[in-house]
């Protein structure tokens, strides 16, 4: 029973500076009189805005202070958030008991006020904070708020509720009604009537303030946004803002456009024209699937010249193609994947994300900027393997896979990475039921990760290349193919003994597999020494030379460095067509195209990358 008590104590949460405030309160030093009732029964709580008007007198009737305009205050009523705004202690304690309309008078000694020991709030200059004096507090509204900034700068009042959960953000276009009053009530703007307001989001075209209020808002939500002086920043909704402490903005998102910047820098932008079916992104093609879409594309120039419609030159069919297979242009496929069926969009991609990179249609020039307009009309997510039988997950995977060697060959590595690795992660939930499924199960994976690490290999992380063989060969170290490309990626890095050991290690554990290790070898022999000759070079007689003469030394090795390539390339074409020649491999890649030189040879030969593309190991290939 004690330890059950010593564990709800612990939980109790811990004291705040306001409730440490709140006990320093003795009996008769806070008196409250309530001078008008206030309506209905709920009061203040924290988390609130509370909106009152404050007159401090003292005690025989003066007037220290007031917001009330006749009383010689500015007319604006305080506005603050319980629980987050500092307030002096008589407040603190006696706002949280009134109602709303309410006027009370709370008499409060010289600690309730300014007068307390550590007081978070600054009396006004001149002000009695000794004495004793009377609050006029008038409630005249509460309600929950939204902190948009945590100086209290920006908050929202939300009035009716919106639509979904998207709320707008740079670069998207808002639509708006939208009308403000000063902190006095007196009116300022209004846009009512006619077309909603129109701006684009991060481009100062409404205040900062009320642009990071409706920043918050959904789709037909209505809501009072405040915004303090600090916050009114030019613009073209609201030009002159000098001589207001605050604002008070009512506004109603009409209508949000969506547009995507989808790579950061202003290149490739979605902008969406007609809403889809749906909630985003809950409902966007983000997996892999079969997508049916319209499109037309144009080149984005004073023309805007139609080079394509699928409408006009599809015979009126949609273009259906399965996502994360390069079969459409990068920044084509990027913007389809974040959109709902149904959904119209414009993009604009820049060349290298339309057909730089990818085959470009007759009439499309070299380095041009495209539009595409894009419907998507649906998609089909991929085929649930859950209660298929084993042969038909093994001919799943196998689909995959070959599309996967396809886009190896096309050379876009990462995609066909994100192939193998997606079924790899499927495999995790496969369970072979006898010797003879397990066998190929094992042979399909180890063939999986062997192609991954192929992948690594082309994308320059030839460590990883060599963590993804040793998934393989861990379990099997005698396994040929793993040990070919483990040394290949050995050999990438310029880690000659580790690769010529992977090497030897085929033709002891596979006969027929010594053609390809001796070519192999060769090409590591010709590495290193290429690799000796370049480090005597380099180092010989350095520290005879004089700091100008080292620099000339760097210039004439690269010179003889290219001269060697040459006749290196010359010796090595006839190992090239024999390793080209095998038509039971499956697929070619590059050793080291591209790849990080964290090696050895690399941290002393910064510019043997050259060497290696001369000797061919780009085209050796996978067993």
């Amino acid at each position: 029973m004690a330890d059950e008590d010593t564990n709800v104590a612990q939980k109790k949460k811990a004291p705040s500076e306001d409730d440490k405030r709140r006990q320093k309160i003795v009996p008769g030093s806070l008196m409250k009189a309530a001078m008008r009732p206030g309506g209905g029964d709920s009061t203040p709580s924290d988390g609130d805005q509370v909106i009152y008007h404050c007159t401090v007198r003292t005690l025989d009737g003066v007037i220290v202070e007031s917001t009330r305009s006749e009383n010689g205050g500015n007319g604006i009523p305080i506005r603050q958030v319980l629980g987050k705004s500092k307030l002096i202690l008589g407040l603190l304690e006696g706002i949280p008991t009134m109602l709303k309309g309410e006027v009370s008078m709370f008499k409060m000694k010289s600690e309730m006020h300014y007068g307390e020991d550590g007081c978070p709030v600054t009396a006004p200059n001149n002000f009695p904070k000794e004495e004793e004096l009377h609050f006029e507090i008038e409630m005249i509204d509460f309600s929950k708020a939204k902190v948009v900034t945590d100086d209290l700068g920006v908050l929202k009042k939300v009035i009716n509720e919106g639509q979904g959960w998207e709320t707008p953000r740079q670069p998207y276009e808002v639509k708006v009604w939208i009308s403000a009053k000063s902190g006095d009530g007196k009116s300022i703007l209004s846009h009512t009537e006619g077309e909603p307001y129109f701006f684009t989001f991060g481009k100062l075209e409404v205040p900062k303030g009320l642009e990071m209020g409706i920043g918050t808002m959904t789709r037909e939500e209505k809501a009072v946004i405040y915004v303090k002086s600090q916050y009114l920043t030019p613009s073209p909704l609201l030009p002159v803002i000098e001589g207001y402490e605050e604002v008070h903005f009512e506004v109603e998102l009409v209508h949000l456009i969506q547009v995507r910047d989808m790579l950061g820098d202003g290149r490739l932008i979605k902008r969406r024209l007609r809403d889809g079916k749906g909630e985003f992104p809950m409902d966007c093609p983000l997996h892999d699937s079969l997508l049916r879409v319209h499109y037309k594309g144009m080149l984005l120039n004073e023309e805007k010249r139609v080079f394509y419609d699928t409408r006009v030159d599809n015979n009126g069919q949609p273009l259906e193609f399965g996502s994360g297979e390069g079969m459409v242009p990068e920044g084509f496929e990027m913007c389809v994947r974040l959109m709902l069926p149904g959904e119209l969009a414009l993009v604009t991609c820049p060349p290298d994300y339309a057909y730089e990179k990818f085959p470009r249609p007759a009439n499309v020039p070299e380095g041009a900027h495209i539009q595409w307009e894009i419907e998507l009309l649906g998609f089909e997510m991929p085929r649930d393997w859950t209660g298929l039988n084993f042969e038909s997950i093994m001919d799943e995977a196998e689909q995959i896979r070959v599309t996967g060697n396809r886009l190896f060959k096309e050379g876009k590595f990462e995609l066909a990475k994100t192939k193998y690795e997606k079924v790899l992660r499927e495999f995790n939930h496969v369970n072979p039921q006898d010797d003879e499924e397990g066998k190929v199960f094992l042979e399909k994976r180890n063939l999986l990760h062997l192609n991954v690490a192929a992948c690594l290999l082309k994308l320059g992380e030839c460590r990883k290349s060599i963590e993804a063989c040793n998934k393989v060969l861990d379990a099997n170290p005698a396994h040929v193919k793993g040990l070919y490309r483990r040394g290949m990626a050995y050999m990438a890095l310029g880690e000659f003994e580790e690769a010529k050991n992977d090497f030897n290690a085929m033709i002891k554990v596979d006969k027929s597999s010594e053609p390809d290790a001796n070519a192999a070898l060769s090409k590591l022999k010709r590495a290193e020494q290429e690799f000796d000759r370049k480090a005597r070079k380099q180092f010989k007689g350095l520290f005879d030379k004089k700091p100008g003469e080292i620099a000339d030394a760097g210039a004439e090795e690269i010179k003889d460095e290219d001269q060697a390539t040459v006749e290196n390339k010359k010796n090595d074409s006839q190992d090239e067509e024999e390793s080209d020649g095998d038509e039971n491999r499956e697929f070619l890649e590059s050793a080291t195209a591209g790849a990080p030189r964290r090696g050895l040879l690399y941290r002393l030969w910064p510019t043997g990358g050259r060497i290696f593309s001369a000797l061919g190991l780009e085209r050796c290939t996978i067993l």
